[in-house]
């Protein structure tokens, strides 16, 4: 890193305390426009940046790292997940990543247990006939949708997020079951009554609700795939406020469309910000803009591990949110 201020290139607009704290720190060139850069941009700012700042929507892919300039030394992403950046080729070029992880874990938590909620009682459709004058009055059957009182979630990653949902499961009075790569502490299981499923089909097949809450990576693309779908039971739900490519969305869509699955509700999609467009016309999904992470304090806290890092960095010190080897 040079003696002077870091160049620090953030590709989206990110919030004012953010940025006029980043301007005072850095050497700092914002996207005022938060439009998303294109290859080329990308591209080019790789190449001058000592630091860059991306956020999910920028793909940094084998072949921008390989463009990438000899001063460019950190990528600072905006956000938990790293699966948009080719950690391998990063890694061949003395590149660091770090991420912002935690941050955003009761956030996206809330807006899990907002889907788990809205799709069996039928929020959106609810909120539809209110807001298109077509309520015509309280009926004895009118609007029937499920309790979750009681009712079997399966949760997919019991990471740092999925256990935030199982606590919010347990005030609910939802049974807690999960998959994992590996199980979690004894301690935790306890806290949480927890029960464990070493085989995810096994687990698909009984669940009432299940919660994908896994990372995106080579392992778990599609690991809610066609045959898992065919698994579920079929007054089940899915949600996902993870990455839409752990779910084979064209396979999800055809279960919703013949009923196979009782309803999903979505935060996240395979092709963002493309939706299939199947899915829209469905009554049986609830679909949000990926907006799980969404609150004013999460990402101003976001900002300011992404400060923490490149300060740490240019200081010849190990950031505290490195992306270690083992991730990938």
């Amino acid at each position: 890193m040079p003696q002077t201020k870091p160049l620090v290139i953030v590709t989206r607009k990110l919030p004012d305390a953010v940025e006029t704290r980043m301007m005072e720190l850095f050497r700092t060139r914002l996207n005022l426009s938060d439009q998303p850069m294109t290859r080329d941009e990308l591209a080019a700012a790789m190449r001058e940046a000592d630091v860059l700042v991306p956020t999910v929507t920028d793909r940094i892919d084998a072949g921008l790292i390989e463009q990438a300039g000899e001063r460019l030394k950190l990528i600072a992403s905006f956000g938990t997940g790293v699966d948009h950046i080719d950690l391998r080729a990063a890694k061949a070029r003395h590149i660091t990543i770090t991420n912002t992880p935690g941050v955003l874990t009761e956030d996206t938590a809330d807006m899990t247990m907002a889907l788990i909620l809205a799709v069996p009682r039928r929020i959106v459709e609810g909120n539809a006939l209110i807001q298109t004058g077509t309520w015509n009055g309280w009926s004895p059957t009118g609007m029937l949708g499920h309790r979750i009182h009681g009712k079997r979630l399966g949760i997919v990653g019991m990471g740092r997020i999925g256990s935030a949902v199982a606590r919010r499961a347990r005030g609910f009075g939802l049974s807690v079951h999960y998959h994992n790569r590996h199980r979690v502490h004894p301690d935790l299981e306890a806290e949480l009554e927890a029960t464990y499923w070493d085989n995810l089909d096994q687990m698909m097949g009984r669940m009432d609700i299940v919660s994908v809450n896994c990372p995106h990576t080579p392992a778990t693309f599609h690991l809610i795939n066609r045959r898992r779908i065919g698994l579920m039971q079929p007054h089940a739900y899915i949600v996902n406020t993870a990455r839409g490519e752990v779910i084979d969305e064209a396979a999800l869509t055809e279960a919703l469309d013949e009923k196979r699955i009782a309803g999903a509700g979505l935060d996240v999609y395979e092709h963002e910000p493309k939706v299939n467009s199947d899915m829209l016309s469905l009554d049986n999904v609830v679909l949000l803009p990926h907006m799980g992470s969404a609150t004013i304090e999460g990402r101003r806290d976001m900002g300011e591990r992404v400060i923490v890092n490149i300060r740490t960095f240019a200081d010849a010190h190990t950031p505290p949110d490195r992306v270690v080897e083992t991730m990938f």
